[in-house]
């Protein structure tokens, strides 16, 4: 990791609390908000299921990397969605400005968090549980973070002050 990253990246999958998490932290370090799950559905004119939906999750996986590889922000925190790691060259490139925080959930919590896995947009193979789906992200979100916060048992306060300690010396702090 390089000195002074100007933005702070959330990864995890569906249910970890990326766009829950997010805001309080932005608002905690001064900093802008985005959750990259509202992009796509903005530049596509269609909910996140909709889209995988229509086109399979490999389309969508290449629509997020595009979308993820046009942010040029400073001073935000990302909320990716979960399938983000998928890109390589996406992940990358949030690097690049970006300390990427793993917000890892125990699947039980997650499973129930997410409830009707049909209707959560998630860009899966038709079939493929969401306890398969986990297996098959998990070795990707610890390969591409920088740091891994075990949320279990952690109120939404207490994730957000362990990632700015966490972070501290690296990531850039704003008046």
């Amino acid at each position: 990791m390089s000195a002074q990253k100007t933005n702070l990246v959330l990864i995890g999958m569906a249910g970890a609390g990326k766009s829950t998490v997010g805001p309080l932290l932005a608002r905690m370090l001064s900093y802008d908000f985005v959750d990259v799950d509202d992009l796509i559905e903005a530049d596509q004119q269609q909910s996140l299921q909709e889209l995988v939906d229509h086109h399979g999750p490999a389309w969508f996986r290449l629509l997020e990397e595009r979308i993820l590889l046009g942010l040029d922000l400073q001073h935000y925190v990302i909320a990716t969605g979960g399938s983000a790691v998928y890109g390589a060259a996406a992940m990358n490139h949030l690097k690049q400005s970006g300390l990427v925080v793993f917000l890892d959930v125990p699947l039980p919590i997650l499973e129930a968090r997410v409830g009707d896995v049909a209707s959560r947009g998630l860009a899966r193979e038709e079939g493929q549980s969401f306890a398969q789906l986990f297996a098959e992200r998990e070795p990707l979100y610890l390969k591409h973070a920088d740091l891994r916060i075990e949320c279990a048992g952690m109120n939404l306060v207490e994730i957000c002050t362990a990632i700015i300690e966490a972070g501290a010396g690296v990531l850039e702090i704003i008046a």
